[in-house]
């Protein structure tokens, strides 16, 4: 597909739910929860061992939203999200729930703090 679809706040909550639905899938849990246990408290195992799994899982409903299967389309939707949770708090809200797959609790907060104070 070459032009994106058209990414609304609602349609960026219906793809952010869809993801949430996924990583809670019984397989995925499994999947999520040896990674984290693998990799400890340590951030740099966690990006390497977590991070990849989030992103597959994420590719993989994206495409139904029309993005492409690849890195460049992750990209693509991380940059529309990022545009619609500085508008809308239940996007940022959602989009929070699928880093805190990935990333630590203080980061995830940190990340959120300067979002906002980028506005």
């Amino acid at each position: 597909m070459t032009g994106l679809p058209i990414f609304t706040p609602e349609i960026a909550k219906a793809v952010l739910t869809d993801i949430l639905t996924a990583l809670n899938t019984p397989e995925n849990t499994q999947k999520l929860t040896e990674a984290k246990e693998n990799s400890g408290n340590e951030m740099l195992k966690m990006m390497q061992f977590v991070f990849p799994i989030v992103v597959q899982i994420e590719m993989d409903v994206i495409k139904n939203y029309g993005f492409s299967e690849s890195r460049e389309g992750t990209v693509q939707f991380v940059k529309l999200l990022r545009t619609l949770e500085r508008e809308d708090p239940e996007v940022a809200q959602l989009h929070s729930q699928v880093r805190s797959y990935f990333l630590p609790p203080v980061l995830n907060s940190h990340i959120n703090c300067s979002t906002e104070a980028s506005l």
